[in-house]
């Protein structure tokens, strides 16, 4: 097994699994090929790409940039795509594979002043649905996995967005924040999510969406098509204290 990043550690998850280390970077097209070429140079084959690069921003919609915005979408949406188009044709030579794109619950509940990090997740989603379809007659499998909070440096990660509008969003912003990076830090051991993919890329038939985290979250996910609207969307002002 390869494990792409731009900064590699020699800790694994999960101790029966042996990583390769590669350094690549996902907004850079020629090096997502180089990795895949030598993926494909060393083991002979590729069977499956699980794209889960990514960061977040954090702020008011208004007081994100168009330049922030398009940094968000590079690594965490296109980086998924830049991999895709370089790893699909050796898939659709083998008529074989597999592809997980690692989504988020944001990506199926806005989260507010993380709203670019969501917009990116939303995007994977759809990308994903048609990906599945289109790849099916060639025999590639294609999934989805949606975390919910976990413990992670995800949440030191974080970057928030240069403008401040005056202090306009300052109070809200920040209660927010401290209420999602609460949530992740208190959030179980990402090993979970390790095992569920496991678990997805050994299965010959695999579905498209496999929610994990939380039960709370995993159950505001489920209500959310039966629920008013504005009952989901007071609940989620009220855990991240911006009511």
């Amino acid at each position: 097994m390869f494990a792409a990043a731009r900064s590699l550690s020699e800790e694994s998850f999960l101790d029966e699994v042996e990583l390769h280390g590669l350094s690549t970077d996902v907004t850079d097209e020629a090096s997502v090929a180089r990795c895949v070429d030598r993926i494909v140079e060393t083991a002979g084959r590729l069977d499956a790409i699980v794209n889960c690069a990514g960061f977040g921003i954090a702020g008011a919609i208004e007081a994100t940039s168009i330049d922030e915005a398009k940094e968000q979408f590079d690594t965490n949406f296109f980086g998924t795509m830049r991999v895709c188009h370089a790893a699909l044709p050796v898939l659709r030579r083998q008529r074989s594979g597999a592809i997980v794109n690692v989504s988020s619950i944001a990506g199926r509940i806005g989260l507010p002043f993380q709203g670019l990090y969501s917009a990116t997740k939303f995007a994977i989603e759809g990308l994903t649905e048609a990906l599945r379809m289109e790849l099916k007659p060639f025999g590639i499998r294609v999934s989805l996995i949606e975390p919910g909070d976990f413990r992670t440096g995800f949440t030191a990660s974080r970057r928030r967005v240069d403008g401040d509008l005056g202090g306009a969003y300052r109070l809200t912003t920040d209660r927010a924040l401290a209420a999602a990076e609460s949530d992740e830090r208190s959030g179980a051991s990402p090993e979970r999510v390790a095992r569920l993919l496991l678990r997805i890329l050994r299965d010959p038939s695999p579905r498209l969406r496999y929610t994990v985290g939380p039960l709370s979250q995993r159950l505001s996910v489920a209500v959310k098509p039966l629920l008013p609207a504005g009952i989901l969307e007071r609940e989620v002002m009220r855990h991240y204290k911006v009511l």
